[in-house]
This record gives structure tokens, sequence and C-alpha cells, in this order.
């Protein structure tokens, strides 16, 4: 690898090592440095940019720590591949503090996002969001399928931008705003949609609410009643609670391999189609290209038929190359596209949003009118500018390599199940399963875990049962056969890698 040319400002407002940092990241962007391409040693490069050594170092620990770059023992750092990275267009920065070179500064200073501390294993830094509690079971690991990591978020970004919303002196902030919510924070989002899933669309098709639950019932008035769902089955249980306290038909609608099986679809009488192509709940399925243009063809023989794309955790894809949306293929405005925050930042953000076709914005505007936001203006522009600032790139990239290593670090303990267990959903997301080859019921599997004080979850518990539904040929169908062999989800997002290793080792315990 020969030296980078890098043209240094020095009397540029951004420090030294920051220009060095954007010049590295952004000829990695433009594909100007490959994959698995040796950068120049830290030494080589500060020797021939004539700068400290430690300004170098301090560069590169930014870029390692982003996954941009990786390192290797006894070889030098080497570029990451670029399917790992989201890449956003952000606005220039305005100023760079002074800082000192040092590492620990690098961590605790700086301007756009040189504030991120590393990661730690305490275990107060997850989050774990289990539907439902268990009070009489003590858990020591909680393979939470909902569980995310939060020791690498940003807390001291976070605070500065909180602090300095805070201070501005913008009276109109504290008033009531849009009821889509403000056009700064949609016009980020629909940004951050067309580059990172391709979805088409304009702000004025956006609108922000707190959390999914809150869309799905707006949905309902906006496709008003009479309306009868088809969902994948097992499906996103809350989603399915929430179309029935609405009134709503369901019928359950078998999958396979590649998702909800659209001659099915044809059967079911449905004027909606609840999906998640990019990483099905919780089976993990991921929709290919032929399955996504039967069901776009579905909704397009048929005036009022919409199928509603939930794309809730799309950032995490660990094999193949990345998917577009379901909505970026739809030309004739059939899909409804639901997204969130709360995967790749924080649940308690409370952040989503939903992109409506042209034609049921008017429906929205007619029926919809008098809802106002749910989510507070402070909150929504703390979150823009988390977004714009490119605070939220970095992060994101962050917890992908994060992600990914404990992605790996399941499959590699979980190595030893396999003779007994068959390993499914392990492309994208932050949850595996695993099914018994031996015919082993569910309860038993789960019952055994408990023992060892490990927590995991069936899929049984995801199934929409012919009692539940409100048609007569869904109590009909009989699922026994799909319910067997016994499977189980094992979440691993809100675990520490000491945890997922000695859970895993309990595990083996308890089943083999």
């Amino acid at each position: 690898m020969y030296d980078l040319t890098i043209q240094l400002q020095l009397n540029s407002e951004k420090c030294l090592y920051e220009q060095i940092y954007e010049h590295i990241r952004q000829e990695i962007r433009e594909g100007k440095l490959l994959m698995g391409e040796r950068l120049p040693s830290t030494r080589s490069l500060a020797e021939y940019l004539q700068v400290a050594r430690s300004t170098v170092d301090v560069a590169y620990a930014q870029l390692l720590s982003e996954g941009y770059i990786e390192s290797r023992p006894y070889k030098g750092y080497y570029v990451c591949r670029m399917e790992e990275l989201f890449q956003l267009e952000t606005r220039p920065d305005s100023s760079c503090q002074a800082a000192d070179t040092g590492p620990d500064n690098f961590q605790q200073k700086g301007k756009n996002g040189f504030g991120v501390k590393n990661r730690n294993s305490r275990s107060e830094n997850t989050v774990l969001q289990p539907e439902e509690s268990d009070e009489e079971t003590a858990y020591l690991y909680d393979f939470s399928p909902t569980g995310i990591d939060m020791s690498a978020f940003p807390f001291s970004v976070w605070k500065k931008i909180t602090k300095n919303v805070l201070n501005d002196d913008r009276s109109g902030l504290y008033l009531l705003g849009e009821p889509q919510g403000d056009y700064d924070l949609r016009l980020t989002i629909s940004r951050y949609l067309h580059s990172s899933r391709g979805v088409n669309c304009s702000p004025e098709q956006i609108i922000v609410g707190a959390g999914n639950d809150y869309l799905l019932l707006l949905l309902e008035k906006i496709l008003g009643p009479n309306v009868r769902v088809a969902m994948e089955n097992p499906t996103y249980k809350r989603a399915y609670r929430i179309f029935c306290s609405c009134g709503y038909e369901i019928a359950a609608v078998d999958m396979d391999e590649n998702g909800m099986r659209v001659d099915s679809l044809e059967q079911a009488n449905a004027t909606a189609a609840y999906v998640m192509p990019s990483h099905q709940h919780p089976t993990g399925v991921v929709m290919p290209i032929g399955r996504r243009t039967e069901l776009l063809h579905w909704a397009g023989q048929q005036e009022g038929r919409y199928l509603i794309e939930d794309d809730y955790d799309s950032e995490f894809r660990y094999r193949g190359k990345p998917i577009p949306s379901l909505q970026s293929s739809d030309k004739h405005g059939r899909v409804i596209y639901i997204g969130t925050f709360s995967k790749a930042i924080a649940p308690a953000i409370r952040v989503s949003y939903m992109v409506l076709p042209q034609q049921l914005l008017e429906s929205y505007r007619k029926e919809c009118f008098f809802f106002s936001s749910t989510v507070s203006r402070i909150d929504q522009r703390i979150l823009n500018e988390f977004i714009r600032e490119g605070y939220f790139e970095r992060h994101l990239n962050k917890m992908r390599k994060l992600y990914r290593a404990k992605h790996e670090m399941m499959l590699e303990c979980l190595g030893p199940l396999e003779e007994k267990f068959s390993l499914s959903g392990e492309n994208a997301g932050l949850h595996l399963l695993l099914t018994s080859k031996e015919g082993r019921e569910e309860a038993e599997l789960i019952r055994m875990a408990g023992q060892q004080q490990v927590k995991v979850y069936g899929l049984s518990d995801s199934f929409i049962r012919g009692e539940e539904t409100l048609c007569e040929e869904d109590e009909k169908s009989d699922i026994a056969s799909t319910l067997k062999p016994a499977t189980v989800i094992l979440g691993y997002g809100g675990l520490t890698d000491g945890q997922i290793r000695e859970g895993i080792e309990r595990l083996k315990e308890a089943w083999l």
C-alpha cells in the first residue's frame, strides 16, 4: 500500500486528525479504497504527512470503531467490506473544537461524532424488551429476540445535542407543530430512507409517530372499517393484536421458505397484507425478489388493495447483498411502508414513521387532520440533528460491527448443538432459530433451559391459531404440523459476549 495523498489544511477549523479521518472515510465510500486493501502504517503515514503519529492513531481509531477498517494482528489495517456500511449525505460541519490528539481526549471530546465512547460489557448497558414478564422464575441469561445493546450508544453526543436544542432560543419549538411531524425531520427521514432502503417518497408522504403501535392504529382510520388483513403465520403478534383491536378480520396465511404464499393469499379474500419482507419476524425469512413481485402483482390486481411493509430491523444484515425495500419496487402506490428507530438507536426514543402512497394521503387529510403528532417537537429536533450531523451514520456502522461480532460468536457457540438441532434465520436481524431434529416438544426445551436459569422463547407463541382468528376458513386450518418439530428463538442483541458464551454452555448442558 502506497502512502495516502491527503491535502491537510493547517489553517482549517477542522483538526488534523479529523481531516485524515474524513479523507479516508470518503475514499472508502467512493470505492477508491477497495475492500481488503491495506492502509499505510500509522508511523509511515505520519512521516509522509509530517504530523505526529498520535494524530494518525486517533484517526485510525475512529475509523476502526465505526467499522470502516479492521486491524489484523501483526499485519496492519485493512478496509472492511462496503456492504456493512450505511451512507447518508450530511451537511458540512461548521467548526472543530480544539482538542488534544490523545485517544482518551478523542473519545470524550470533539465535533461531529467524535464523542462516542467505547462499548463495555456492563449489563446495565443492555436493553431487554420481553413482551411478557416472568415474575416467578429468575433467569441469569435472557435470550430475548427484542433485546438491543446500549453499551455503544453515544450518550455524550446525545446529551450535547439535547443541550444545544434546549439552549436554542426558538419559542416556536414549544408550540404544537405539524400533525405529521416537523417538516425538517420528515425531509431528513425521506433522504435516509432513499439512500439506505431505496424508498421513493416525499416528506409530505411521511407521518411521524411515537412507535409502530400508534401508526397501526392511525392506519385503521386511514383505511377505514371492514378491512380484512392477511398476515404471515407465524407473525409479529403485537401487530396482530392491534389489528384485532381495530375490529379487523384476520386471515392467517401460510408461509414457505420464501415468505407469505401468494396462492394462499389469493384465497384469503383480503384487502391488505401485512408482511416483513426484509427480515420476517420471527422466522428470519428474507423474501426474494420473485416473491416480492408476486405480492406487488396481487396488490395491483384490484383497486383498494395494499401491502403493509414493516421494515423493523433492515439495518442489520450479515450475508449477501443488501436488499432494497418492497416499496422501492412499487410503481403503482400499493405499499404502505412502516419503519422505526427503536432497533437502530434506542427503544425509549419512540420515533417511528409511516410512508403513505399518494392515493391514501387524501384519506389521511380528510379523516385524521385533527390528530396531533405524538412525538415531542424537542425530541424530533434532537433526532433530526443526530441524523443530519452524521452521528447516526457513525452509530449505525458501529452497531453493525458489534452485532456482526455477536452473530458470529452465536454461530460458533451453537456449533455443537447442530447435531440435534437445525439452525435458521441467521442471515439478518438480532435472533436465530433452533429446530429440534429429534421431534422434541417445545415446552420441554423451554422448561429444561429454565432449569439452567436460561430463558428462551418458543416459536409457537407467534402463530395465529384457528381459535384466535375471526373467519371460518381460518378456524378450519390445521397448524399442528407447522408447529412441529419444536423451534426456539434465541435473541442475542441485549447480551454481552460473556453472557452469550455462558448462556449457550448452559443450553448445551440442558439439551445435549
